[in-house]
């Protein structure tokens, strides 16, 4: 009985003497992870491109002592490539129009080749343009085949990955399309397009 009884006095002072050393374990918080605000892409206008355009203008004949003016719709089909730097873009564009002169019975064809340099602010890409042309026209006597420069300036806006749209100005200047005893004639003309584009 005596051993039975130092026995359980034993256990129980084992017991007290764990329970006065226990020592809860240490749980580390866990960390705090703070959202990381997303990264807009930057707008990446390279690649090849093609389109329609639709333009009004106004055609002016001068020379021989003689001046005169005409309206004109144009209507026709661009294509082209660009390349974005970052900054700034370069490229190239080689477009077709047709030219209809209003109240005469004049029809053209308009050609032209042009560099493109333009700058990036995102989806707006402001933009200049200079290159060669080239005109042919005939009707109520007149008979024109002539090369000449082309420059410009224009804003395009992209409303979709895939899809833009824009605004250009430009003029194209042809010199001696008719020559004459009288002297030669010189044809300057002003046109105005919106543009709409699908790129690849």
């Amino acid at each position: 009985m005596k051993t039975v009884v130092l026995s359980v006095a034993a256990s129980l002072a084992a017991t007290a003497s764990f329970a006065g050393g226990y020592v809860a374990p240490v749980v580390e918080p866990a960390p705090v992870i703070s959202p990381v605000a997303p990264v807009e892409v930057g707008t990446d206008w390279s690649g090849f491109y093609a389109g329609l355009q639709y333009g009004v203008g106004n055609a002016e004949f001068s020379g021989s002592g003689d001046e005169d003016d005409f309206d004109y719709d144009s209507y026709g089909v661009h294509a082209g490539y660009l390349h974005d730097f970052g900054r700034f873009i370069l490229g190239g564009e080689l477009d077709y129009n047709k030219v209809e002169l209003d109240d005469v019975d004049v029809d053209g064809d308009l050609i032209r080749l042009r560099g493109r340099a333009g700058y990036d602010m995102g989806r707006f890409q402001p933009y200049v343009t200079l290159g060669v042309a080239r005109i042919s026209a005939d009707g109520e006597g007149l008979d024109i085949s002539e090369t000449g420069i082309t420059y410009g300036v224009g804003a395009e806006y992209l409303v979709h990955e895939r899809f833009s749209v824009g605004l250009e100005y430009s003029r194209n200047d042809f010199s001696d399309i008719v020559e004459s005893e009288s002297g030669s004639v010189d044809l300057d003309t002003d046109l105005v397009q919106v543009r709409a584009t699908y790129r690849f």
